[in-house]
């Protein structure tokens, strides 16, 4: 008892004075209490900043309901179109320029000059419906709405010109060029003034949509001032006809001085 006594002390002593062998032997001990091992983290990657996309604006913001409603008065009263008729209309130029990721005022410009909102209007060439759409030579775009038949119903008119309008947008660059190209004028120096005609139109649509009071005729040019020179004065035995015809705005040369 005395020799185990003197090695118990002797073994507390050393574990005093010797803390790491007193940790080996704790490990030994109790290896669940084990310290850790420390593990490298792996370095947290940076997310990749996203690519900026064209989101479109919600089609059902109050914003947009508003400017459905300023373009369909509008547009009713512009090209006499009944009221529910035209909310038709502009309430699908939209949903589906929302999902093509194109302006709908784009769209119901080029529909006004094609065809004055007309559904059921053809041009001698055969072009068809509100944005006159050559249906022969799209007809697998029409093929995803019911065929060539369907070149006369509105909603389906829309969809496949307002398509055929953005890959022509998108191939020339351009809206000029996409107008070009859709009138069928691409290879010629101009196309008539088409584009400048639909232009005009979606410059006045986007008036209106921002709540503008935008007349719905087109305002005529003012007259140009025109200087015309005074004739002599009539000589004083002039007869009775000469007379008359003076008062009328005429000189006896027949230069017109009415107005001065």
């Amino acid at each position: 008892m005395t020799v185990f006594g003197f090695s118990a002390v002797a073994m507390m002593a050393l574990l005093y004075y010797r803390p790491d062998f007193a940790k080996r032997v704790s490990e030994l001990l109790n290896p669940q209490h084990a310290a850790p091992v420390a593990v490298a983290a792996a370095p947290v990657q940076p997310k990749a900043e996203a690519e900026p996309v064209q989101v479109a604006e919600d089609k059902a913001s109050p914003r947009t309901t508003r400017q459905q409603k300023y373009v369909t008065d509008w547009l009713s009263r512009r090209y006499r179109v009944a009221g529910d008729a035209a909310n038709m209309l502009v309430s699908t130029a939209y949903s589906t320029a929302h999902e093509i990721k194109l302006d709908p005022l784009l769209i119901l410009a080029v529909m006004a000059i094609e065809s004055g909102l007309n559904p059921f209007a053809e041009s001698p060439m055969g072009a068809q419906g509100l944005m006159q759409v050559m249906s022969k030579v799209h007809s697998d775009k029409f093929e995803e709405v019911g065929g060539k038949e369907a070149a006369l119903d509105p909603v389906a008119n829309i969809r496949v010109g307002a398509q055929i309008l953005k890959d022509y947008v998108t191939r020339t660059g351009s809206v000029e060029g996409g107008l070009k190209t859709y009138v069928g004028a691409a290879a010629f120096e101009d196309d008539s003034g088409y584009g400048n005609k639909v232009l005009a139109e979606y410059r006045r649509l986007k008036q209106v949509a921002g709540g503008k009071n935008v007349p719905i005729y087109n305002t005529p040019p003012a007259p140009t001032a025109v200087l015309v020179q005074k004739s002599a004065p009539a000589p004083a035995k002039a007869d009775s006809a000469a007379a008359s015809d003076s008062a009328h705005g005429a000189s006896q040369n027949g230069e017109t001085v009415a107005g001065l």
